[in-house]
């Protein structure tokens, strides 16, 4: 009878859908319309059912006044750090400014407590105007993404500005060699987060 219980909650366990992760997109640009933008609602749109809840955290609409004196207990960056804490898969996306990432993604990383993406799987994504902006993914954005102790982060991917742009449907259009690119390291991303 025992081993009929045991198959049966071993059959249960087996039809159980996989758990449900959180995942957080922050999304760095200073403008509304940036292709950086641009990128993070188009993988808000893209990863809607894959994930139990997103939350999409644009550091631009964060009260301005909070974000310059670190003001942690603000409603807004409160909320904010507490999804990011909830979350066990994280997507950094950022515009490359002067070969580096954005001012407003460092005032965010200022915000956040030493380990802050402990256990979690984190992708990072930028755009930039030049191929030369691509090595900022290895020599800015990376390593201080790193000293937050990460689970794991997955290879990012660098969009050039000039290959996205906004289509008809509001949604974005990506040059056609970008799109297996893109694809590939989401792809590898959420298996990193399911494992």
């Amino acid at each position: 009878m025992s081993d009929v219980m045991t198959s049966a909650a071993s059959q249960q366990a087996s039809e159980a859908p996989a758990p449900r992760h959180d995942l957080v997109i922050i999304s760095a640009s200073a403008s509304q319309t940036s292709r950086s933008e641009m990128v993070g609602d188009y993988l808000e749109r893209l990863l809607t059912n894959d994930y139990g809840s997103i939350a999409h955290i644009r550091v631009r609409e964060l009260p301005p006044a909070a974000l310059a004196r670190a003001d942690v207990d603000d409603g807004a960056i409160a909320d904010a750090l507490s999804k990011l804490a909830q979350a066990n898969a994280v997507v950094v996306i950022t515009p490359t400014y002067k070969g580096s990432y954005s001012g407003l993604l460092k005032i965010f990383i200022d915000l956040l407590p030493q380990y802050a993406l402990r256990g979690k799987v984190v992708l990072p994504l930028a755009t930039g105007g030049t191929i030369a902006h691509m090595q900022m993914m290895d020599h800015a954005l990376r390593p201080v993404l790193q000293t937050m102790w990460p689970r794991h982060i997955a290879q990012g991917c660098f969009l050039l500005d000039q290959h996205i742009e906004r289509d008809e449907s509001g949604g974005i259009s990506l040059a056609e060699n970008n799109v297996p690119l893109l694809f590939e390291v989401i792809t590898a991303f959420e298996q990193m987060v399911a494992l």
